[in-house]
């Protein structure tokens, strides 16, 4: 079944699967979700992912991390940029998650990266998502 927005397809299935105690969470492919689930697995808030190569596509699998209290060690996820209200930002205006406590991803020229990363390599670009 088609999805209009993907991004925000991912994050539901994280939050609900985060909710419900699941072990993982699976969903189609593509390469922007394999780039933020990277960072989000470089940045401790996911145990890990895999793709499965499949027809008609790709089956993306993201292990979900908990903390020893088995509270999900994502507590918000928030899609910033939607299909209906492009958020872009400049260099100096990328989001501060929690005073530097969470992330903001961003699809940059130079590929998806962290809003740290984008601030440290001077450049800005469209805000996807926030996750603390």
């Amino acid at each position: 079944m088609p999805v209009n927005d993907p991004i925000s397809d991912m994050l539901t299935r994280i939050r609900n699967g985060g909710m419900a105690r699941k072990s993982e969470v699976s969903m189609p492919s593509t390469k922007v979700l394999v780039a933020i689930a990277q960072i989000l697995k470089e940045e401790g808030y996911i145990a890990g992912y895999e793709v499965i190569e499949q027809r008609p596509q790709n089956v993306l699998k993201i292990g979900l991390r908990y903390g020893d209290d088995r509270k999900h060690t994502i507590r918000e996820l928030k899609r910033v940029s939607k299909p209906g209200l492009r958020v872009y930002a400049g260099k100096d205006q990328i989001p501060r998650v929690k005073s530097g406590l969470g992330i903001a991803i961003v699809s940059t020229p130079q590929g998806v990266l962290t809003g740290y990363e984008a601030r440290k390599r001077g450049i800005g670009g469209e805000v996807l998502c926030t996750v603390f």
